[in-house]
């Protein structure tokens, strides 16, 4: 894969309508658990501080998204794997 979900960050729109997964760049998969993630995310409430890889702050809409991406039901269809953290500093790509 040409593209580096390691470097996602900022505002994300998260869509989960497959009607509509043509306009995205990534297809994710969220994990059950962290050992299984490739990125541990961690979500923002200011899009000021999702400066860093991992970091998200999710937007209310398309529009106001640096990324959409869609979220996949199917780990088999996913470009990478997610899991959100409550821990700030755990947020980061683990490969």
């Amino acid at each position: 894969m040409g593209r580096n979900f390691c470097q996602i960050y900022g505002s994300v729109y998260l869509e989960r309508d497959p009607k509509r997964q043509a306009g995205t760049q990534f297809t994710v998969y969220e994990e059950s658990e962290d050992a299984f993630a490739n990125l541990v995310v961690y979500k923002e409430d200011n899009k000021l501080f999702a400066d860093e890889p991992g970091l998200w702050y999710l937007a209310p809409n398309r529009d106001f998204a640096d990324f959409v991406i869609f979220v996949t039901p199917n780990r088999n269809l996913a470009d990478f794997g997610v899991y959100f953290t409550k821990t700030r500093s755990f947020a980061g790509c683990k490969n």
